[in-house]
């Protein structure tokens, strides 16, 4: 039997223990604290030969404490720590074990009716995708997870809002070493990342635009290149993005990474999603989203590229008050893959259980928009199902 224990924090927590001291001196009756948690465990039995099951338990407490002023200033403070143990074993035998405690969430933010100013350890993501998304710039969120577990970012984020509905966003990111959302390199060490995004309502709905910047280490990640003299190269990103409601929804996200390198061979990566949504007045209400996504690598902006072509189908349908069940499916017309997954849910008041299917590829394939952590051999690879049972208190 293997393990890997493993328990460490980041400079994110000082960061938010810094900026919550003023909250712990003074009238401690003008604040409120919540204490939350979240204990879930998940059983899968794969089916691919050897027969391999795969088990975890993972608890997510959360401490929050807020502090709220008569004219509409209010701190708050998020403490929340993720940890996890899980096994897995070909035939039953020769078990792997993995556990680990880390930090989740640790950030402070200061906020008033039109403004917030957010610093430390957080989820940032942004974007009106689903299931295909070239806005996951920060997150690893996988559809098929129920929990939405990702990790997050050390990032200072400042975000305003104007009386025309509007709002702009400035964020700087530094100290996130390891592949972030859709990265195949990740950014250099002791190098910082900036970026903003600001978006406007226009005619029954709302456009943005996003743009980010970082230096990649390509000596490192998915897509080493060992033969660059120097392996990092500033990368800027550009994104336009926009939703509507027309009846159905409708959306569209277009970005462009351009990688400032004389020796790439393809600097350039282009990436268009649409997308639209309706529920049906069948029963219930029948939920129906689809996505198209197209993803080239050029050697120039406006050159020919070569990518590939992906689709993306979820369907939700309420059964009961207390039941439902969904399916999301993706199909990868390069490799002729098609990804299947269906879920029954019941829900009460703490608990959730949940029973699901999934009949992939039993070797992931790596397309972008999906989480990095699904690349190459991903417990939903193959065919099998899953049980998980989730308590909040």
């Amino acid at each position: 039997m293997k393990g890997r224990p493993r328990s460490h924090l980041g400079p994110a927590a000082a960061v938010a223990l810094v900026l919550a001291a003023p909250i712990a001196v003074g009238d401690l009756s003008a604040q409120t604290l919540r204490l939350q948690g979240q204990l879930s465990g998940w059983f899968i039995l794969n089916a691919e030969e050897p027969l391999t099951p795969a088990g975890s338990l993972r608890y997510l407490p959360t401490l929050t404490v807020e502090k709220t002023w008569p004219d509409e200033r209010t701190v708050d403070v998020e403490l929340s720590v993720n940890g996890y143990a899980s096994a897995r074993g070909a035939d039953w035998r020769d078990i792997e074990t993995a556990s680990d405690v880390k930090p989740y969430r640790v950030w402070a933010r200061f906020k008033t009716s039109r403004f917030e100013a957010r610093a430390g350890l957080q989820k940032i993501n942004f974007g009106s995708a689903t299931l295909l998304r070239p806005l996951m710039w920060f997150d690893s969120v996988d559809p098929r997870d129920p929990l939405q577990i990702t990790d997050g970012v050390y990032a200072v984020l400042l975000r305003s809002y104007f009386s025309s509905d509007a709002n702009l966003w400035l964020w700087g990111l530094y100290g996130n070493d390891r592949q972030k959302g859709w990265e195949t390199s990740p950014t250099a060490r002791r190098n910082p990342e900036f970026g903003g995004r600001f978006q406007v309502p226009v005619s029954r709905g709302e456009l943005a635009f996003t743009t980010h910047h970082r230096r990649a280490d390509f000596s490192r990640g998915l897509l080493r290149d060992p033969l660059l003299d120097d392996p990092v190269a500033r990368e800027g990103r550009y994104a336009l993005d926009g939703k509507w409601d027309l009846g159905i929804g409708v959306w569209f996200e277009g970005v462009l990474t351009h990688q400032m390198h004389p020796d790439l061979a393809r600097p350039d990566q282009r990436a268009l999603n649409l997308g639209a949504d309706y529920t049906f007045g069948v029963g219930s209400g029948l939920y129906i989203l689809g996505e198209y996504l197209v993803v080239e690598n050029a050697r120039s902006v406006f050159g020919r590229g070569e990518g590939v072509k992906l689709a993306a189908a979820s369907l939700r349908y309420p059964v009961s008050l207390l039941d439902s069940v969904s399916g999301i499916f993706y199909f990868d017309s390069s490799r002729d893959d098609v990804y299947r997954f269906v879920s029954w849910q019941r829900t009460y008041d703490r608990w959730q259980f949940y029973i699901m299917g999934f009949w992939n590829p039993r070797q992931a394939t790596g397309w972008p928009g999906q989480p990095t952590r699904d690349i190459g051999q991903s417990p939903l690879a193959g065919r099998g199902v899953q049980a998980m049972v989730v308590f909040n208190h």
